[in-house]
């Protein structure tokens, strides 16, 4: 990642942080010209991570910044934590595991070593950072292009690959879910998705409770599409009740 890079980051996390934030303060707080926060804020205004407003910059009002890999991974931790570890109980050694590029699938990457010998699919980089660690991990990066937001490889490449690959067990997550229904921000995230679904015997769906009642623009899945929706067990009586109601296979975690 190179220096421009590196400061689009700090200047997405500092606005999210805040909500809004007026342009000369973040150019003093940067230490850097107004012009060069503007030239910053325009490519990620055109990424949809912010929007701009009359001398001023604000996180976006959806879920469209929330897809921040390095966002993310800071929310709902000790929930996606127990979420993990949940389904680590879910695994067998000897298994092919298929890992999309969230971070709750990516925090459970790290405890993997407990199933191993395992093979581990993913287009994940920070997943396959802590995997490649890992003696008894048999590690398959799926190729594609990269996308800094979401720090994994996604696009035509990368679905092709996934066609290929046959997986008995998918983690994955989403970004928003309403009613019965998953969605995702991006479309080609939704793509990679539904290709590991496609090829996976068993499909677990990983949702901390910041999931519920957000919203984001494509419909990735519907819950009752897969074997396992792992939600945490303070997730709300009423919310529960209407997803069991609906037929949704529910596993109710315990958390912190």
């Amino acid at each position: 990642m190179g220096k421009g890079d590196d400061r689009r980051e700090e200047i997405a996390t500092y606005v999210i942080a805040r909500g809004q934030v007026r342009i000369d303060d973040m150019a003093e707080h940067f230490g850097v010209s107004r012009m060069t926060i503007h030239r910053h804020i325009d490519q990620l205004a055109a990424q949809g991570v912010l929007r701009k407003l009359h001398g001023a910059v604000s996180a976006q009002p959806t879920g469209i910044y929330e897809s921040l890999y390095r966002y993310r991974e800071t929310v709902a931790t000790s929930e996606k934590r127990a979420l993990a570890q949940a389904a680590l109980a879910l695994i067998e050694p000897g298994q092919v595991v298929m890992l999309d590029d969230s971070s709750t699938a990516g925090a459970l990457a790290p405890h993997l070593s407990e199933r191993a010998p395992l093979t581990v699919i993913t287009n994940s980089l920070s997943a396959a950072q802590h995997l490649k660690q890992i003696d008894g991990i048999d590690l398959i990066g799926l190729g594609g292009q990269y996308h800094r937001t979401y720090d994994a490889l996604i696009g035509h490449v990368c679905e092709s690959a996934i066609a290929r690959l046959r997986a008995d067990i998918l983690v994955c997550s989403a970004s928003a879910v309403s009613g019965t229904s998953a969605f995702i921000q991006d479309g080609q995230v939704v793509r990679a998705k539904q290709a590991m679904m496609a090829v996976c015997a068993s499909r677990l769906l990983l949702l901390d409770t910041t999931k519920f009642g957000k919203s984001a623009l494509h419909h990735f899945a519907d819950l009752s599409d897969f074997d396992a929706v792992l939600v945490p067990r303070h997730m709300g009586d009423e919310p529960r009740r209407a997803l069991e109601a609906a037929g949704v296979p529910l596993r109710l975690v315990e958390t912190d």
